[in-house]
């Protein structure tokens, strides 16, 4: 069954503590060549049916609109998982999704 991955990031200009904590116990561990870290959502989403634009399409809106907080994190990936097959004349196996205020 295709699977189409999501990536879901706090919003850059947002603090993220939890990503903040991991990188003070990584310098307690003596990692200090390591100097930052943010936390962020990784969804696998199983389907039926063929790996297709239209279904990237799909879980797209998903993604932005039930996926992700559009408050605090922006949505930064949505694509194929490795082995899936595309339909025929579909040429790219990921869809970033722009950041708000990127150009397009």
């Amino acid at each position: 069954m295709p699977i189409i991955v999501v990536e879901v990031m706090p919003k850059a200009e947002l603090l993220d503590p939890q990503g903040k904590a991991v990188a003070g116990a990584l310098a307690r561990l003596g990692k200090s060549r390591f100097t930052g870290v943010r936390l962020g959502k990784r969804f696998e989403v199983t389907f039926e049916g063929e790996a297709d634009d239209a279904s990237l399409a799909e879980v797209r809106e998903l993604a932005e609109s039930i996926l992700s907080n559009s408050v605090i994190e922006d949505v930064v990936s949505v694509r194929f998982e490795g082995g899936a097959t595309r339909a025929a004349g579909a040429h790219a196996a990921e869809t970033p999704v722009d950041a708000p205020g990127s150009a397009a």
